[in-house]
């Protein structure tokens, strides 16, 4: 391992910037990002997706590039020239048609190769497919910076961990997976790890193998929820509550403890489909992956189906009624907004003609503009709706006093099972 490691990160999001942090607390760290907003925020001493205490965050920074330890943000490719480890932390999407969207990595491959020195490891920690690394990322590196793979610079893969708005399981407290391109460099890329990981590393034989550790870490949690998903349709059915049952059967040692949900987020609802396109061009049709995906990407439109039924069972008219829907996260204390399922609701009851007000004090209003096209508020509305949807978690939510938000004839539903006997009604 090189004596004098400095690292680069690139891309400073939810992965990138708690782990940039971690590292800048033992080495010299530069952190590259393409958004000029987001370095100068960050620059500033203040971390808007909250995974960073912005105290936290301005103990590490750095004025301007050093050979010391601490954090320098910036977006200019030159201040990289200098640095001998490169982590790759950019988000790997999925297209409209849920394929893998590798562009993010190729990009971030392709800046890296700009500035790539003989003797150089660069480590990727973006959620792929077995296979990903070596056979689309290495080819990109080695076109643009002219250098031989495994001769001049040397590849490692250690799969990102990161639970957005989880104070608890920070980076560091989280078993990190690493691996290397040859046995020498998963033993460099392990030994840097362990240098900030306080929970310890595990060392994975191949590349391969941590890729495929990594996808089906959240295509299992995947299957899990859809299992309890459609035990909830089915108890919905049979009038049963369906978390008094998960309550009853939790008593028992071994059984796993989910609960019905929507599955969103740039992880458990989009890894699975990693693993199964990659199973395709091995020629096999993945079932359980699938039919796991399926049902749980229809829990957005059968939310809104209940939401309905429950309405017209208490004799409010649906076309033209106000909605107060609680929460447009993909999570729970939570800003982020990639891949929320909270949307599918919402488009749903909109096509039901309910007229829907979005109040959601994490979200970013203007991401959401973006992303998704919808108008949202920070500030809790004075009026009164016919229904109220608590479709996130948010801390905030739990001190609120409903009966002000509700007209005298109006539903209350808890998509997240919370809020007990105050309900009409929950998933």
């Amino acid at each position: 391992m090189s004596p004098n490691k400095k690292i680069a990160i690139i891309g400073l999001g939810y992965v990138g910037l708690p782990l940039a942090r971690l590292f800048a607390t033992k080495h010299a760290v530069v952190g590259f990002d393409i958004n000029p907003a987001r370095v100068a925020s960050l620059q500033s001493g203040t971390d808007t997706t909250f995974e960073v205490e912005d105290a936290v965050l301005q103990k590490v920074l750095l004025d301007q590039p050093s050979g010391s330890n601490g954090l320098y943000c910036t977006t200019d490719i030159a201040h990289l020239a200098n640095c001998n480890y490169y982590i790759v932390t950019v988000p790997t999407p999925v297209d409209k048609n849920n394929r893998p969207d590798l562009n993010p990595l190729y990009k971030s491959s392709a800046t890296v190769g700009k500035v790539l020195k003989k003797g150089d490891v660069v480590i990727y920690e973006s959620t792929v497919y077995p296979g990903a690394t070596e056979e689309e990322c290495v080819p990109v590196l080695e076109k643009v910076s002219g250098l031989q793979f495994n001769v001049d610079f040397f590849v490692g893969y250690s799969p990102e961990r990161i639970n957005p708005g989880d104070k608890e399981h920070t980076v560091e407290k989280i078993l990190k997976i690493t691996s290397g391109s040859t046995p020498e460099t998963g033993v460099e890329v392990n030994e840097l790890y362990q240098s900030v990981i306080t929970a310890g590393t595990h060392l994975a034989p191949t590349i391969k193998v941590a890729e495929a550790a990594k996808v089906i870490e959240n295509s299992q949690r995947d299957i899990n929820i859809a299992f309890v998903n459609e035990l909830a349709k089915i108890f919905n059915l049979m009038n049963i509550d369906t978390h008094a049952v998960l309550a009853a059967a939790g008593t028992k040692w071994n059984f796993l403890p989910f609960k019905p949900g929507l599955v969103g987020g740039h992880c458990i609802g989009v890894d699975p489909y990693y693993l199964a396109q990659r199973a395709q061009e091995f020629g096999y049709h993945p079932e359980i992956i699938l039919a796991g995906r399926r049902l749980n990407d229809s829990m957005g439109d059968y939310v809104a189906s209940q939401i309905v039924k429950l309405m017209i069972k208490k004799g409010i008219s649906v076309n033209g009624a106000t909605l107060l829907m609680l929460g447009i996260t993909f999570k729970e204390n939570c800003p982020d907004v990639r891949n929320t399922k909270i949307v599918d609701v919402i488009t749903a009851l909109a096509d039901y003609g309910i007229t829907i007000t979005i109040f959601d004090p994490m979200a970013n209003p203007a991401e959401v503009q973006q992303e998704y096209a919808l108008v949202t508020t920070a500030e809790l509305p004075i009026q009164k709706f016919d229904a109220v949807v608590l479709g996130v978690a948010h801390r905030e939510f739990l001190d609120i006093d409903f009966s002000k938000l509700q007209n005298t004839n109006s539903l209350l539903y808890d998509v997240k099972g919370i809020l007990g006997n105050l309900a009409d009604g929950r998933l």
